[in-house]
């Protein structure tokens, strides 16, 4: 079925245009819920994935978050550089590089963790469950190839 034609389509109104707002304003919610910790809410996935286990070495970071090499080497040069995290090269592969949270970085971890669902839901505040359910399902069936 197709949706958008030439004569239909309005950049405000499309899809796109609305889960690119949706984004924004969940970027900023979160942003200004983690201005305490000086962190953003890019470092959220990295941080919380690290929280999960012991270590992770950057390139599975950035396959499982979806970001590409050279963005998430940046991203880790910052937590690091806040001593959120190290980075040291693998013992058995020097090529590959191993991220571990320090114990700042761990408890920085730890309230973002408590943080994210009171964010998200004040976002979703005023949904029901099945709406929810349906949204989720939707973005699912949206980003599947």
């Amino acid at each position: 079925m197709t949706f958008y034609t030439q004569d239909n389509y309005h950049p405000a109104n499309s899809v796109g245009f609305v889960l690119h707002k949706a984004h924004k304003r969940l970027v900023a919610d979160m942003d200004a819920a983690l201005k305490g910790l000086n962190v953003k809410s890019q470092h959220v996935g990295i941080l919380i994935s690290l929280l999960r286990r012991s270590q992770a070495r950057s390139t599975t970071l950035s396959r499982q978050l979806g970001v590409n090499p050279g963005l998430m080497s940046r991203m880790l040069d910052s937590l690091e550089a806040l001593g959120l995290l190290m980075r040291s090269r693998d013992r058995q592969d020097r090529r590959a590089v191993n991220v571990r949270l320090t114990d700042v970085g761990r408890a920085t971890a730890r309230r973002i963790r408590e943080l994210t669902p009171e964010v998200l839901n004040a976002r979703l505040h005023g949904f029901t469950e099945a709406e929810f359910v349906e949204l989720r399902r939707l973005l699912y069936k949206l980003i599947e190839k």
